[in-house]
């Protein structure tokens, strides 16, 4: 089970309400997929923040938590796209104990520190 609320320093973000071990599946998430023609008008709203990139040239907005889980350079969970059912899947990178945020590293691989279009906060 998940939670939403306020983070101390983040804005919002997604906590866990019970414990996850490694690998645990935390959410699948439906995703709404922008077309390709669209997705340039997403950089004029609020959504540009929310969005991920999905198959080819599209993007994708997560339903449930998926898409406001915080980023992190050290996440404690990653994130695969379902491109054949339209899904995200997000999934326990490491051990996640209760009350703990839950963060993914938008970049797309645990590991990769390529700056991202805002100032992180650890």
């Amino acid at each position: 089970m998940l939670v939403f609320r306020d983070t101390e320093t983040k804005g919002r973000g997604i906590f866990a309400q019970q414990d996850f071990a490694k690998g645990d599946l935390i959410e699948t998430s439906p995703v709404i997929v922008i077309p390709k023609q669209q997705l340039k008008l997403i950089t004029k709203t609020v959504l540009l923040n929310y969005y991920f990139g999905w198959h080819g040239e599209s993007g994708a907005i997560g339903l449930g938590f998926a898409s406001l889980f915080n980023h992190s350079y050290h996440p404690n969970a990653i994130y695969t796209k379902n491109f054949a059912k339209n899904v995200i899947d997000i999934i326990a990178h490491q051990y996640i104990r209760e009350g703990q945020e839950i963060t993914i590293n938008y970049n797309g691989q645990v590991d990769d520190i390529s700056p991202v279009w805002f100032d992180v906060e650890e």
